[in-house]
């Protein structure tokens, strides 16, 4: 009598310059959107201003940054009242920061769940970048509010800002797997992330214009990528004539190169992240 065969599922890890497994992000998208809200959740529980923190942060960053540079230090806005000048590069720089932070603690974080059950380790750290959406969409209702009370009318370019939120988004996550899968190595790699973030805000044109920078090293300058984010969404949403020309697309290669990496070291370590996590 013939027996019926179980059959058995081997996983083993990927080959290859860099084999995502896309279609296996796919099949398991709705554990990225659990995650995604499960990060949501745990950000707004038990907080007694909610959501207001999500405003509150770069509001008032915006304010101490105009008493201390723009009416101080009279640190040139390009034409633009500084107020408005600083939020809107805060927008997408509090969005950089907080995606690249929760990223990159992001694997330690979920060990219980990496060491019990197979799924690509990839939908941990995209759903850590994607959940700071949420603050930034929040923090996007007082810049409309802003835009009316000082009257700037956005031009045509204003089409183009899905793109650059999805560059800042790309950016944290490229950094984010760098960092992320260091630190399932290196634990001190989080004490790390604090310093690199506030000394990255100051090496990025938020408190300050890159027209500062001379003309030519500003396409050199374009190797740290928010500079680039951050001009595109000043010139996207203040009306500005020049767009940023060499300096964003030195921006957008940096990038890539940096995600390709990234991709590459994370897909190569992802086979000893339940053993050692």
């Amino acid at each position: 009598m013939a027996t019926q065969s179980t059959p058995v599922l081997i996983l083993r890890p990927s080959t290859g310059f860099l084999r995502l497994h896309l279609r296996d992000l796919w099949e398991y998208r709705e554990l990225l959107y659990f995650l995604v809200w499960r990060d949501i959740k745990v950000r707004y529980k038990q907080t007694a201003l909610g959501a207001a923190w999500a405003v509150l942060q770069p509001v008032m960053t915006m304010l101490v940054f105009s008493i201390f540079f723009g009416r101080l230090a009279k640190v040139p806005s390009d034409g633009v009242p500084y107020p408005i000048f600083a939020y809107v590069a805060l927008l997408p720089w509090q969005l950089f920061a907080f995606a690249l932070t929760e990223s990159s603690n992001s694997l330690v974080a979920s060990q219980n769940l990496i060491t019990k059950v197979y799924f690509p380790r990839l939908v941990i750290p995209i759903s850590s970048v994607l959940a700071g959406l949420v603050d930034f969409a929040i923090a996007f209702v007082i810049l409309l509010v802003m835009m009316l009370y000082y009257g700037i009318v956005p031009t045509a370019a204003v089409a183009l800002l899905p793109l650059f939120l999805l560059f800042a988004v790309v950016t944290a996550l490229s950094v984010g797997l760098w960092l992320s899968a260091l630190n399932v190595k290196y634990r001190d790699v989080r004490y790390t992330i604090p310093f690199l973030t506030q000394f990255w805000m100051f090496a990025t044109p938020v408190a300050y214009p890159a027209s500062l920078v001379p003309e030519r090293w500003r396409a050199l300058y374009g190797l740290n990528p928010m500079a680039g984010v951050v001009e595109g969404f000043r010139w996207a949403l203040l009306g500005k004539e020049h767009a940023p020309g060499p300096l964003l697309w030195v921006s957008v290669a940096a990038v890539v190169v940096l995600l390709i990496g990234g991709l590459r070291y994370f897909k190569k370590t992802e086979s000893t992240f339940a053993d050692i996590v």
